[in-house]
């Protein structure tokens, strides 16, 4: 398997191919892993550079990762995609698509903290497979093209603050999601001819205890519809991330107590990796 990653200082990330445990700079093919790589073929010209031994191999030990991809133009989020999660909510699960946005620059890395915002009571976690799109999309005809426009998958934690996204919003989940540091995303991109979206385990804990467990068997909408039916509301383009969804077992369920100051959330997506955040306040950032 081939995976792609950033690793380095905040602003400084280094793209990297991971490749049978070798990690290989990309710095000859690229400054960054970013909507123009991937859209040039980057993915196609990492495997063929892989294949003729044309890359240096890196020593990465100790360093920091950085989200996967370079700070994405947009971050699309599919609401209530698992049935169950959607009852945990206190709703139906939905016919359509529940659609809303993360502000790019929420991005952060797969182990960088989750600051709460000032006043903040009601943190959450929700691990979603994350879409990368490779190419633009727009007014998709099938699923097959759908599925041709994606480039990879990672995982995602949808940090939401409940408060503002069902209370103060008026309906308009945004404002609970667009707090600096809540999309945590990696650690790695993995193309997506490399995975089987449909039957992924995803899972998260809060200091070691169990919280989801579920697959993406059970989404209400998956990958390639998603990906088709958003293209005909907005034009799709390289490098876009696109959130899929949380399964059950969130705080919002009224289970489990919402998240606090030196709280640790761990979670991931089989084949994909596994995040570990620490949440913080914003003074001690």
């Amino acid at each position: 398997m081939t995976e792609l990653l950033r690793v380095g200082a905040v602003g400084s990330e280094r793209p990297v191919a991971r490749h049978q445990g070798t990690s290989y700079a990309l710095d000859s093919l690229t400054t960054d892993i970013d909507g123009a790589f991937l859209a040039a073929d980057g993915l196609a010209r990492v495997t063929a550079a892989l294949a003729a031994g044309e890359l240096p191999e890196l020593d990465i030990d100790g360093e920091r990762i950085g989200a996967p991809i370079a700070r994405p133009t947009a971050v699309i989020c599919i609401g209530q995609n698992y049935a169950a999660h959607a009852r945990e909510s206190g709703a139906e699960p939905p016919t359509e698509l529940i659609v809303f946005f993360k502000h790019p620059n929420t991005v952060v890395g797969p182990h960088d903290d989750i600051v709460i915002p000032p006043g903040s009571q009601k943190l959450d976690w929700e691990v979603e497979l994350g879409v990368v799109i490779g190419s633009t999309a727009h007014r998709l005809p099938s699923r097959e093209a759908a599925q041709a426009a994606i480039a990879g998958y990672v995982v995602v934690n949808d940090v939401s603050e409940r408060e503002h996204q069902l209370v103060t919003s008026l309906g308009q989940w945004s404002k609970g999601k667009m707090a600096p540091t809540f999309c945590p995303v990696g650690p790695v991109l993995v193309p997506a001819t490399e995975v089987d979206a449909g039957d992924l385990r995803l899972w998260s804990s809060v200091n070691g205890e169990p919280r989801q467990d579920s697959s993406t068997a059970d989404l209400i909408f998956d990958v390639a519809s998603i990906v088709q039916d958003l293209s005909h509301y907005v034009q799709l383009e390289p490098g876009d991330l696109i959130c899929t969804g949380t399964p059950q077992g969130v705080a919002l369920s009224g289970r489990f107590p919402y998240l606090a100051a030196g709280d640790v959330i761990e979670m991931g997506v089989a084949g994909l990796g596994e995040q570990r955040s620490v949440v913080v306040e914003e003074e001690n950032r």
